[in-house]
């Protein structure tokens, strides 16, 4: 009998923007048109990491990687991969680093340097099937805790795995789990925080989208390691398709007897619901979260006391985001020792960073705790576009720092990322070249914070507020002498006088920055110039006469009409009426415009 062949479709949200369902259908459609039912299933999966290059369809198989799918592609690749079993190499991924079409596609330096835990179900199995995780060691890890450990043995493997949380702060898990089961009270909550705020992120969405039953299943060891009979997935209206998989995942938990009352037989209950937040990023934070789910105004409180004392309803509660929680079973499953054997001394496990910018491969990757910055960088994310110069690496979100080239040698760990002036955070990883302005870049992650700030704590309020208008003048030119000075008193302050982890984190983009590229700042200031020429109150065009052909074509596309000359005259630039939208450079054929 001929083993059927595979087709794994994503249907993350990335690719089903760019049309993936309809894919599905036509897939379906033609292998039934060319009567090859019964040689090849169809799957749609989560996110397979590749977001940038979508849809995308791999062939198992063998392996084989078709990115960029149009509908117009679907009957060749019947016909042809799984009606005669030949490869359509024109769909076939590239390697940016070898330029060659990938024979296999785990063999590519994006997937082989990659060691998946967290994503090694996403991209394989079909989400909304829990027979899928069932069949890849789904709900071992529950059993093994349910019948052949305490509560106790359960948060002391966790401790000894060195889990520590992966929603920015890094706070030992199992330690965490320890208070909450310490504190007093029959009533215990526990929460899946999945409000993922920071821009450009998207780990824990794709987690839930691609694979709902690991979270479900970590969730299901907390509550029982800490004593909870109920809990929420706190997850942003926003993610539709992860609230979805969600509900289908906890039915389907329910019915096959995973969740509800007497779990395994075992007298073990808990109930999940899911909470749909309304996209605030403050609700991030743990107190602000609970406060949302207990229908009030998502700002944060004041601790002591802590959650684990007194959380949602005032009971104590255990707080965990989406990628901690799908560690857990793992942990449960393969054991403390086999978890720690990967990542550094102080920092245990992988992490999943979404790696986005300005770098060849986008996308989602899971790395070993301590991996150089620069072998995500320029060995699985393959270096930086167009061959343009490496600038900046921004890391841990809108909270996070921007590092220079010479940093690129650190260990992407919790302990030296923040002696560096970053952040691990929750894994957002934003690459720079030469055409980024450090100083409009510290201007736009602080413009995201003090628009997210709560309004709650004056320093946070008013601090990123005051900051906000120092950036916003030095980028137009406007900078005084004493702004730098004024920017690191008011960034320290806020950071050490802020309520909660937004205000408190808000001003790392700017201190960074002014460590690492203060000459950036200083020729805005000093010289009324921006080095990358981003900043346009700094820029001036001008056209030189001898290398003008007097085409005419910058003139014509000029929006402000500001372009005088003719066939026989230059063309010229008036400055006082040019609004530096660099038309005139991008429509010059000969080179002749000129941007200072």
């Amino acid at each position: 009998m001929t083993t059927k062949k595979k087709v794994l479709v994503c249907a993350g949200t990335g690719c089903t923007s760019s049309g993936a369902h309809k894919i599905l259908d036509l897939l379906n459609q033609e292998i039934l048109r060319q009567g090859l039912t019964d040689r090849v299933e169809v799957i749609p999966t989560g996110c397979q990491g590749f977001c940038e290059k979508g849809p995308t369809v791999v062939i198992e198989p063998e392996q084989t990687l078709y990115t960029l799918v149009n509908e117009e592609d679907i009957p060749e690749i019947v016909h042809k991969e799984i009606g005669e079993g030949e490869r359509v190499e024109r769909l076939v991924y590239v390697d940016p680093l070898t330029g060659q079409p990938a024979k296999d596609y785990t063999e590519t330096q994006f997937f082989a340097k990659q060691h998946r835990v967290v994503l090694r179900n996403c991209g394989l199995i079909d989400p909304t099937k829990i027979e899928d995780y069932l069949a890849r060691d789904g709900y071992q890890g529950l059993k093994h805790a349910l019948l052949d450990m305490t509560p106790e043995q359960v948060i002391e493997e966790v401790k000894e795995a060195g889990l520590r949380g992966r929603g920015g702060a890094g706070f030992p898990t199992g330690l965490k789990w320890g208070f909450c089961q310490a504190s007093p009270g029959e009533k215990k909550y526990i929460i899946c925080n999945a409000d993922e705020g920071d821009p450009g992120a998207f780990m824990d969405r794709s987690v839930l989208e691609g694979d709902p039953h690991s979270v479900i299943e970590g969730m299901l060891i907390g509550a029982y390691a800490i004593g909870a009979d109920e809990g929420y997935v706190y997850c942003r209206a926003e993610y539709p398709q992860a609230i979805k998989h969600l509900q289908i995942a906890i039915k389907q938990a329910e019915d096959a007897g995973y969740l509800g009352d007497n779990i395994l037989n075992t007298g073990f209950n808990l109930h999940l619901k899911i909470q749909p937040g309304a996209g605030a990023f403050v609700c991030g934070e743990e107190t602000a979260l609970m406060a949302s789910i207990e229908g009030k105004r998502g700002m944060p409180r004041v601790r002591p006391p802590f959650p684990a004392v007194s959380g949602l309803w005032g009971k104590p509660t255990n707080i965990n985001n989406v990628e901690t929680w799908s560690n857990i079973p793992h942990i449960l499953r393969h054991g403390a020792k086999w978890y720690a054997r990967f990542g550094t001394e102080k920092s245990k496990g992988t992490k999943i960073f979404a790696l986005t910018g300005k770098v060849n491969n986008t996308g989602l990757v899971e790395v070993p705790m301590g991996m150089p910055l620069r072998e995500i960088i320029f060995g699985i994310g393959g270096g930086i576009r167009e061959g343009k110069k490496f600038k900046a690496v921004q890391i841990g979100g809108p909270s996070g720092g921007c590092l220079p080239e010479e940093m690129l040698g650190l260990q992407v760990d919790y302990d030296t990322l923040t002696k560096a002036g970053a952040m691990v955070g929750s894994g957002g990883l934003v690459v720079m070249d030469e055409t980024t302005c450090m100083v409009d870049i510290a201007r736009f992650f602080l413009n995201f914070s003090q628009s997210e700030s709560c309004g709650k704590c004056t320093p946070c309020r008013e601090g990123n507020k005051r900051m906000w208008e120092i950036l916003d003048r030095i980028c137009k030119g406007e900078g005084k002498e004493d702004d730098l000075e004024t920017l690191e008193q008011l960034a320290l302050t806020v950071k050490e006088t802020s309520l909660c982890g937004l205000g408190q984190n808000a001003p790392n983009p700017i201190l960074a920055t002014l460590k690492y590229f203060r000459s950036e700042f200083e020729a805005h200031i000093r010289d009324k110039k921006c080095p990358a020429h981003v900043c346009k109150e700094l820029l001036s065009y001008s056209i030189d006469p001898e290398k003008c052909k007097k085409c005419g074509l910058c003139s014509k596309n000029c929006p402000a009409k500001c372009i005088t000359g003719d066939k026989n005259t230059p063309y010229a630039i008036k400055e006082d009426s040019c609004i530096r939208c660099g038309t005139c450079m991008e429509k010059c054929k000969f080179g002749a415009v000129i941007r200072a």
